[in-house]
């Protein structure tokens, strides 16, 4: 049946009541009787509309703490109903089921009272099983019937309605059914997803991720590929919560980017000022500073080639003086926890940068599941969370680390853990002074962090490369001690790397002949 179907019956029964009566009012306005429960119902009639409970249709009241009052033949034979089916319309008329041409349900708050933390049971109440079996069955019978779940198509409905002299197209149900069963496929994503978790099933049989479309993007990490950005409802502070004060939308790339930018700078949480600096996700400068201009600063000084085009996170409040030394380069996205208006002023002549604001920043050392797509399949795995403190750390050389290469290193150990590996970092006095990303031999990446220190103390007129008296964090162990004697060339003078090779005495021996002060930590950040 592809002609319009008329629309003389709705059911509505909605948690979230947002344009609920506005939209009810219009239904009514077009000759559309009303069908409801429970508090959809009272809240219609208050506001002066005729409605019908479901009770009274299918003869039965409302029970057990309403989880009973839409299962019921009267509702799903309205709803499911093939009205060019000679025997269907004859059960209907023998059983006394109406049409139902309309369903408007929006599910139980389930994920929003997962996410106010609360006990077992009462996310059990919120599990709502009516909804979702009327929800199938209309969109299966999508043919007759339209299924609306989402606030937003509230108004689209109406036009629909206006174009079709009160009916509604097949196309148009078709695509509410697509958008219907999405929404009970995330719904029940959330449940099990939850459920897996309380009952501390790590690797259940079967796994679901669902997602709310937050953007269509212009492409992906290139001009050719399709893209787009949505939202998995669990509000973790960063690109995906922020507010976006200016600029042009976001990019693949540019969303990208700014969550590495972002969850590498909340490591450094709210105490001292801190920059990170982030080009194709890996970071090419990150420092701490007595002010969030001078933290910038030195995070720029560490690769200001690299740093052009590049997205900038802070921890803190963004200030116009800071705001004043960043619009001195190209920078395509700045994210922090909030910023001033005078900030927010300098930017604004700056049309195409990027201004987010997120109002806190994520917590490093939460638990959150990550996956991955790989041919036939997707990898699934706790997000790296691991962090180290000085009782963590195995002093394996000869000296002990000072005091400041101590702070150093427990620095270059937290830039490792975002860094792609094989990865290298030189640090000094708080400030990244050399990073090497992403090299298949450790070795190179070790050189490759020297060099790019040596060219810039070049450019900015140095007498000697920034990494004479650095120390150096390897994401993995040594496998051989050649990348610890080219760091300890470029003049670092103390290391902190996982440990576990089976040369490790070999590298243990290599530092100490070269004075070197050297600390496991028995924890690697591997990065792909």
């Amino acid at each position: 049946m592809t002609r319009p179907v008329p629309l003389t019956r709705a059911l509505i029964s909605v948690s979230d009541k947002t344009g609920l009566v506005d939209f009810a009012r219009a239904l009514a306005a077009r000759g559309v009787e009303l069908l409801s429960t429970g508090g959809t119902a009272k809240a219609l009639r208050e506001a002066g509309l005729s409605v019908r409970d479901v009770a009274e249709v299918t003869g039965f009241p409302e029970m057990m703490d309403g989880r009973v009052k839409t299962l019921h033949p009267k509702v799903h034979g309205g709803l499911l109903a093939l009205r060019d089916n000679t025997e269907h319309l004859t059960a209907m008329e023998v059983h006394g089921i109406e049409v139902i041409d309309l369903l408007v349900v929006n599910l139980y708050p389930f994920e929003a009272t997962v996410a106010k933390g609360a006990a077992y049971d009462d996310c059990i109440e919120n599990i709502d099983i009516g909804g979702p079996a009327m929800i199938r069955a209309a969109s299966k019978n999508h043919e007759f019937v339209a299924t609306v779940v989402d606030v937003e198509d509230y108004a689209a409905v109406l036009e629909e309605l206006d174009r079709n002299d009160g009916a509604t197209t097949l196309a148009f149900r078709r695509k509410l059914a697509q958008i219907a069963y999405a929404r009970t496929a995330a719904y029940d994503a959330a449940v099990s997803t939850w459920m897996a978790g309380a009952i501390g099933e790590e690797t259940p049989r079967r796994r679901a991720f669902a997602g709310t479309l937050a953007q269509s993007l212009r492409y992906g990490e290139n001009p050719h590929q399709s893209a787009a950005f949505y939202l998995d409802g669990s509000n973790r502070p960063g690109v995906a919560t922020a507010t976006q004060h200016q600029g042009k939308e976001l990019s693949y790339n540019n969303i990208n980017d700014t969550d590495a930018a972002f969850e590498l700078v909340a490591e450094f949480g709210t105490g001292a000022p801190a920059c990170a600096i982030i080009k194709h996700a890996n970071p090419c400068g990150v420092a701490t500073g007595a002010s969030l201009t001078e933290a910038y600063i030195r995070a720029f000084d560490c690769d200001r080639t690299s740093a052009f085009g590049g997205i900038i996170a802070l921890n803190q409040l963004l200030d116009a003086e800071t705001a004043e030394e960043i619009v001195k380069i190209f920078t395509e996205v700045v994210i922090a926890p909030a910023a001033t208006d005078e900030a927010k002023a300098v930017f604004a002549a700056k049309k195409n940068l990027r201004l987010l604001t997120t109002g806190a920043l994520p917590d490093p050392k939460a638990a959150i599941t990550t996956f991955r797509q790989v041919a036939g399949g997707f990898l699934v795995q706790g997000k790296d969370n691991g962090a180290i403190t000085l009782d963590d750390l195995k002093v394996v050389t000869k000296r002990a680390p000072s005091e400041q290469e101590l702070k150093d290193l427990l620095f270059a150990w937290k830039v490792a853990k975002h860094v792609k590996s094989n990865a290298i970092i030189y640090v000094k006095d708080g400030a990244t002074v050399g990073v090497g990303a992403g090299q298949m031999s450790r070795v190179d990446s070790t050189r490759i962090a020297a060099r790019k220190s040596e060219d810039m103390a070049e450019a900015m007129g140095l007498s000697a490369p920034l990494t004479k008296g650095s120390v150096v964090a390897s994401d993995a162990f040594f496998p051989f001690a050649d990348g610890l004697i080219t760091a300890a060339e470029a003049g670092a003078t103390a290391l902190i790397q996982p440990g576990g090779s089976m040369r490790d005495q070999d590298v243990i021996d290599a530092a100490d002949e070269r004075g070197l002060a050297m600390v496991f930590t028995g924890m690697r950040h591997f990065r792909h």
